[in-house]
């Protein structure tokens, strides 16, 4: 078999067995394309069985040249996992990037928003056009529920559970989990419901998919991108803001107003805890004020 084939199989391993999105999917097959195209330049004609270590080491060492430390440990990390499935298929029998490390990683802080930043964000839609209250909407969903884009695009109709104060949320692995939604935001789930999607003509399939562009179709993740990008800009905002910026300042204001880590992390659907983890550092200022209010040992 070529690479193509092993490739493939290993699509559909990553899809049917793992349960993995289609986004998280193709980032996979982007690492192992990457050390294809790094063999037909140098002219090696070699399978994934017979690779070795030490062409391994030379394709790291070329892409350390162009790509950041964060960039290279991800590849690394799905390459490792590539060589895996080929072991678990009894293809071969060593993994070789066994012993090559990734490069170490400072632990990087997500940015975030203030209340009052998020208020001026939302408060610069421009409300007179019906994509103006589906945007306000979008922000608002993505800000008190903590959702990430690509759950946010995939939100049903069907998935509002108003009546009980939650949405349904999909989440990495079509893993699904119940998000409290205040009775502000519902409301305006509501009046774009009402005032702006009841007015679509919406494309076929598109039926219960709750966020809708103007054609009636659902939309990207680069349009969410967009849409909040432009909305910075338009503040003159000049923090580097995206979709999961808002998901970051819904956990961290969780947190800075007294709700527990384990809360948070079921909210956000972190299978770890440790990923929730990264939220305790963003604000040492008001963890030392805890500490002084709180601690026997205050004085």
């Amino acid at each position: 078999m070529n690479w193509s084939t092993y490739i493939k199989d290993y699509q559909s391993y990553l899809k049917i067995e793992r349960g993995l999105s289609k986004n998280t999917v193709e980032n996979y097959t982007l690492d192992i394309e990457k050390l294809c195209l790094f063999l037909e330049e140098n002219k090696i004609e070699v399978s994934p069985i017979k690779i070795k270590e030490e062409t391994l080491q030379n394709f790291i060492y070329e892409i350390s040249k162009n790509v950041n430390p964060r960039s290279q440990s991800r590849i690394i990390s799905g390459l490792k996992s590539f060589f895996s499935y080929l072991i678990f298929e009894d293809y071969r029998a060593d993994n070789p990037l066994e012993l090559i490390e990734s490069p170490k990683l400072g632990r990087k802080l997500p940015d975030t928003l203030s209340l009052e930043e998020i208020d001026f964000l939302i408060a610069a839609i421009d409300l007179s056009t019906p994509e103006g209250e589906r945007n306000k909407a979008i922000l608002e969903t993505l800000y008190s529920c903590g959702l990430r884009v690509s759950e946010l695009i995939n939100l049903k109709l069907s998935d509002l559970f108003f009546d009980e104060g939650f949405i349904k949320v999909t989440g990495k692995g079509n893993k699904q989990r119940f998000v409290p939604i205040g009775r502000g935001t519902q409301v305006i789930i509501e009046r774009y419901v009402q005032h702006t999607r009841g007015f679509l003509a919406i494309k076929k399939g598109q039926e219960d998919t709750l966020f809708l562009n103007r054609r009636g179709n659902f939309l990207t993740r680069a349009m969410i991108f967009t849409i909040i990008k432009n909305l910075a800009v338009n503040c003159g905002i000049a923090k580097n803001i995206s979709p999961h910026t808002l998901r970051h300042s819904f956990a961290t204001h969780l947190l800075e107003n007294g709700a527990d880590l384990r809360s948070i992390q079921l909210m956000l659907g972190h299978e770890s805890i440790t990923t929730t983890e990264i939220y305790v550092h963003l604000d040492r200022k008001f963890l030392t004020e805890v500490v002084s209010k709180f601690h026997p040992r205050k004085g």
